[in-house]
């Protein structure tokens, strides 16, 4: 018994003695940040746990029939169907129009008896800006309200007004510029614009179009409809594949592309850990692991593939999770992948990935065993840096 004790001492001699390879730091150690602050707010009293709760949900062919439902989008139908036809458009202040009168026979109010031979019996009024107030100015008529009306309610006013003094009056307006139904078009496009409405109805692709296309990537660009205090969005290329999001625009609204990166992150036992962009409109986890570099045979668990994420309550509701532990509509969630099963891959390669999504592959527990072997195996002769490193392995003995 006393012979095991002297081994075992002398061995944890040894360790220690060879610390200045075995246990080698790049930067200060956790111990001494904590140490040497001067203010703490640290989690010790809720045994470091960072506060949020989340649920752990493992991938399968359940979850798979929901998958699609972690994607969904309000999109700019929410704003107004794409079958309710197009916008009419009203006069409005700013418009520039032009006024022709005609009357059924010379020798009245416009057309004099001594015309002689002209192409028809009718006047053109000199073109005009709707006002500030949203009048116009007709020779014998007066002022007249336009603005906010249609142009076939103006021509009938007119007419009326005209009616006793002219000879059968008829009244054509003509817009010859429409200030007031456009569109703005910013963001990332060729050409920020402003898109004259028509009659014949412009739908959200049209503005674009106008604008001179996008500039960015489909699948990382979003566009977004404002309307009076109301804002929509949905990404270009499911404006492209869903004829519904192609709405009609109408006077006043702003068209917004905007390029956001969509990536991903992880960490681990991955090949390689780090941000990476999706580069495609979509993203498979199963494809998020190919491109970090799949999982390290040496260290990984392949049972333990975890994906971090926001997902709706909703989802957890239709899959039977207790979700009256959680406050929100978005609830954090771990799904868990366990790639033992042969078919998991296939489960994998269907499940969707979403913007801003956290991969991390567990380490194997032997892993942590051979870390202990190899601090063992790397004992050296040199005997320099004991002491810090004494001090070192009884710090880290406190943690455990």
């Amino acid at each position: 018994m006393k012979l095991f004790a002297a081994g075992l001492l002398l061995s944890t001699s040894v360790v220690a003695l060879s610390g200045c390879t075995a246990t080698s730091s790049s930067g200060p150690t956790g111990r001494a940040v904590e140490e040497r602050a001067t203010v703490k707010v640290t989690n010790a009293s809720s045994k470091r746990s960072v506060g949020i709760d989340y649920a752990l949900v493992d991938i399968n062919s359940s979850l798979l029939a929901y998958a699609s439902e972690t994607t969904t989008e309000a999109g700019l139908g929410s704003l107004g169907s794409s079958r309710s036809g197009a916008p009419s458009l009203p006069l409005g202040a700013g418009d520039i129009i032009q006024v022709a009168i005609f009357e059924s026979q010379a020798g009245g109010l416009f057309i004099p008896a001594d015309a002689g031979s002209r192409p028809g019996n009718y006047v053109t009024l000199p073109e005009q800006t709707i006002a500030r107030d949203g009048t116009i100015s007709v020779p014998y008529a007066g002022r007249i309200r336009a603005a906010g009306r249609q142009v076939e309610e103006v021509q009938a006013e007119v007419e009326d007004l005209l009616s006793s003094k002219a000879i059968e009056p008829q009244v054509v307006i003509t817009k010859v510029s429409s200030k007031s139904a456009q569109v703005a078009v910013l963001g990332d496009v060729n050409e920020p614009t402003k898109v004259q409405l028509t009659d014949a109805g412009e739908r959200v692709l049209d503005a674009v179009s106008e604008a001179g296309g996008l500039k960015t990537p489909n699948a990382e660009t979003y566009v977004t409809v404002q309307r009076r205090g109301r804002t929509a969005r949905v990404r270009f290329d499911k404006l492209l594949a869903n004829p519904s999001e192609n709405i009609y625009v109408a006077p006043g609204d702003t068209i917004i592309a905007e390029r956001e990166r969509r990536t991903f992150l992880a960490f681990g036992a991955a090949g390689t850990n780090g941000r990476f962009d999706f580069e495609e409109e979509n993203l498979t986890l199963g494809e998020g692991l190919g491109k970090a570099g799949g999982l390290l045979d040496s260290r990984a668990n392949p049972a333990q593939v975890l994906l971090y994420r926001q997902a709706p309550r909703k989802l957890l509701v239709s899959l039977g999770v207790d979700v009256s532990k959680f406050k929100g509509d978005d609830i954090p969630v771990v799904f868990r992948a366990d790639l033992r099963d042969p078919a998991a891959l296939f489960a994998v390669q269907k499940f969707p990935m979403q913007d801003k999504d956290v991969i991390y592959i567990s380490n194997s527990d032997s892993v942590e065993i051979i870390k202990f072997l190899n601090l063992v195996n790397s004992i050296s002769s040199t005997a320099s840096g004991v002491s810090s490193d004494v001090v070192s392995t009884r710090d880290s003995i406190k943690d455990l």
